[in-house]
């Protein structure tokens, strides 16, 4: 699976908006290899549903057919890339890319939401409890500032998880990290 998928075209971007297939990338990402009935049940649709956008998927370069475990009666679709980027200044040249990186924030805080709400602490051990959870910080930083803590923490999370990976208690593990200008005109 290659690192990344860097999307520079707002087409191709506007296709993983749709949150049936930003779903079911996710989950061909976090699970493994999939095929449209399992990937229906996973998400409460029909095979013929999940079909439609596994197929769009494919179209714009998202997903591949799995060369290592063909079933022979349906088509086992994998990942093509760990996760999706793009460049927010190239895409906000034209309405269609500033609307598609939009529906991506507002996707992703979606998700986080769902998970922070899924979250129960009585299904995890304590060290687990005790570390999972978010913090927010406001600083002044200039953008070159930004840029830089949100290389480090991509070399950071790459570094630990080449130290750790495979340890007996690793699970797998949802990070997000965010910085946005403030609006000062917004309450504290």
């Amino acid at each position: 699976m290659e690192e990344q998928y860097k999307i520079s075209d707002p087409q191709v971007l506007k296709a993983v908006t749709h949150p049936l297939r930003a779903r079911m990338l996710g989950l061909l990402r976090a699970d493994g290899p999939a095929t449209a009935s399992e990937l229906g049940r996973k998400v409460g649709e029909s095979s013929g549903s999940t079909s439609y956008h596994l197929r769009e998927l494919f179209k714009y370069g998202f997903i591949e057919e799995d060369p290592e475990q063909r079933d022979g009666r349906e088509r086992r679709w994998r990942a093509r890339h760990r996760y999706t980027s793009w460049n927010s200044r190239e895409m906000s040249g034209t309405a269609e890319g500033r609307e598609a990186v939009k529906v991506m924030r507002l996707w992703q805080a979606d998700a986080l939401g769902r998970i922070v709400q899924e979250f129960d602490e009585s299904a995890w051990s304590a060290e687990w409890v005790e570390i999972a959870g978010m913090s927010d910080h406001i600083t002044e930083l200039p953008p070159a500032a930004l840029a830089e803590f949100m290389a480090r923490t991509e070399e950071i999370l790459r570094e630990l998880e080449a130290r750790h990976g495979g340890a007996p208690d690793a699970e797998q593990v949802r990070i997000w990290v965010g910085g946005f200008p403030r609006n000062r005109r917004e309450e504290p």
